[in-house]
């Protein structure tokens, strides 16, 4: 089986790959990048491409699924109260002033 060959994969697999690949250009990443992006993301996930054999089906727990929100909740939670309100602040006012320039 030659390098990149996607038919170990499930349909769901697929469909995984496709979302994420649309997600990533809808942010401006070229094609195959979002792609080359999207397939690692699966494979991280899945341990890649479904392979025959009893017992090969071992739960991977998703890590990837998983990393955006700790990151995220680790980094507000070192902040202070006043600076999270400060920050939120800057936030509103920017949104406001990209719908007055839209």
């Amino acid at each position: 089986m030659p390098r990149g060959d996607k038919t170990k994969y499930t349909d769901k697999q697929d469909r995984k790959a496709e979302h994420i690949a649309a997600s990533y250009e809808a942010k401006g990443v070229p094609e195959p990048e979002a792609e080359r992006r999207a397939w690692a993301t699966v494979n991280k996930d899945d341990g890649g491409g479904k392979k025959s054999g009893s017992g090969r089906g071992a739960d991977t727990g998703h890590p990837a699924s998983h990393e955006g929100g700790r990151k995220g909740g680790a980094a507000s939670a070192g902040r202070s109260a006043a600076d999270r309100s400060a920050s939120a602040k800057k936030a509103a006012e920017t949104r406001k002033r990209n719908a007055q320039a839209a």
